[in-house]
């Protein structure tokens, strides 16, 4: 008899639902153990842990939620998928902020089942491996990255265990944190490396041409389609496909993207060929994909087949002395390409930086990093050559107080009353610069734009940019 994949341990106090269940697991491979009551499921977790659970969030005795708890308090990698009834994703939600690696919306079928515990299991598995290789092994960098912070060491693991398999990776986490560079990573050192990786921003580009970015369209499908064009999903055949801030897609669209996922097969747009690929899919979002679930804005079968791997990139605010670091790595290239001598940051310097919040994350670190390069010269960036929020600054000089604004008039004229914006943003761009003496990156850090944003628009009024 085969060795079973995985010992599952069923809690549900229902019999005939622990029955299909049971035998749905079976049929899986597994073997399965099946608790009644939320006091046998912690004891029998205990006594011989499982490597997953597939959990009813309601028992007889208590509380799954409660139940959920206790066996990752026992068990920190143990793979859980709970099952809670239609119309209750909040309470799946709260059960993924608690530990659960997947859940599940009764009734659901076999499929579903040996799909997400399978996810489950492979996520559990590359936690168990991150943590014995991380222990004592610290690195500086990876693939592009640059950083040694705990939290990028977990990353960095993820990565290069999951660029091996053929799972999906979604990666989470603010604009600017270097999702793209993660999903290059998982491509550069995975099998297919040698394919092309291809990446398509959903955000980016207009809703009603998305669909043909992906897919490719025939001759004819729509005004302007003079000529066939293939798409990111045949262009990527052999390689990776990366779908960044995959959520703002639209819900027509997920559906055919879960369609391809499944079958590998699309159709382009205005064509009924079907036409087949082999592509790798590595996706990423700065949104809460269970959030979307739940909002209605994400479909919950295209979630379930995409979140396998997640792997959740950092701010730069939890990243500690990594700011640092980046910030001298950037200053050594920025330097080079402007031929200036910056050799790195005085001490006041790196605390400005270390205090700044980075709500932009490394892409706002590197703007700031150039722009003092840029504006400035000698051996070592000062504090006062960084166009930082004054707030971020150890010790801030907060412009003059302006006297209050009178309310405006809100009947009369309108042609006397409203003003062009291109006049109210000239004369809101010159207070500030006046009020910072010139200073025109100091300016800019007020009115939270860039100063190149200040010294174009200057330019382009005639007016000294000095």
């Amino acid at each position: 008899m085969a060795e079973p994949r995985a010992r599952v341990l069923l809690v549900e106090d229902t019999a005939s639902l622990a029955a299909v269940y049971a035998e749905y697991l079976r049929s899986a491979g597994h073997a399965a153990e099946h608790a009644r009551t939320a006091a046998e499921a912690v004891k029998l977790a205990a006594a011989d842990p499982p490597d997953a659970v597939l959990l009813d969030v309601r028992l007889p005795d208590g509380d799954g939620l409660s139940v959920l708890r206790e066996l990752r308090r026992q068990n920190p990698d143990i793979a859980v998928v709970v099952m809670t009834a239609h119309g209750s994703v909040a309470t799946a939600v709260e059960a993924m902020r608690g530990g659960a690696a997947d859940f599940l919306v009764k009734p659901f079928a076999a499929e579903r089942l040996a799909v997400t515990l399978a996810n489950a299991l492979e996520r559990a598995a590359l936690k168990r491996e991150v943590r014995d290789l991380t222990a004592g092994r610290a690195r500086s960098g990876f693939q592009g990255f640059v950083g040694a912070a705990p939290a990028m060491q977990a990353v960095y693991r993820v990565l290069e265990t999951a660029a091996q398999s053929r799972a999906t990776v979604f990666i989470t986490g603010e604009s600017g944190t270097g999702k793209e560079l993660a999903a290059e990573a998982v491509h550069n050192l995975s099998p297919r490396r040698a394919g092309p990786f291809i990446a398509i921003n959903c955000a980016a580009i207009p809703r009603d041409l998305i669909e043909s970015e992906i897919f490719g369209h025939v001759r004819g499908a729509f005004t302007g389609a003079v000529a066939d064009r293939i798409g990111a999903a045949q262009a990527a055949d052999g390689g990776t496909l990366f779908l960044d801030e995959l959520c703002e897609m639209d819900l027509s669209l997920q559906g055919k993207l879960l369609r391809f996922i499944q079958s590998g097969t699309f159709q382009p747009v205005g064509s009924t060929q079907v036409r087949r690929t082999d592509v790798r899919f590595v996706c990423a979002t700065n949104r809460d994909p269970l959030e979307e679930v739940k909002a209605g804005r994400f479909r919950e079968d295209l979630y379930y087949r995409l979140h396998v791997v997640p792997v959740r990139l950092p701010p730069l605010r939890e990243r500690g002395e990594d700011v640092v670091a980046i910030a001298e790595a950037m200053l050594a290239r920025s330097a080079a390409e402007e031929g200036k001598a910056f050799r790195g940051f005085t001490e006041e310097a790196k605390a400005a930086l270390l205090a700044h919040r980075w709500p932009g994350n490394v892409r706002e670190l590197e703007n700031v990093v150039r722009t003092a390069v840029v504006l400035n010269s000698g051996e070592r960036v000062e504090a006062a050559m960084l166009p930082l929020r004054a707030a971020a600054l150890p010790a801030p000089s907060a412009p003059p107080t302006p006297a209050p604004v009178a309310p405006l008039p809100m009947t009369g004229d309108p042609a006397r009353l409203i003003r062009p914006l291109a006049d109210v943003e000239r004369e809101a761009i010159e207070r500030a610069v006046l009020l910072c003496d010139g200073n025109i990156p100091k300016a800019a850090a007020f009115l939270g734009v860039s100063p190149s944003t200040l010294y174009r628009k200057r330019a382009s009024w005639g007016e000294s940019a000095a």
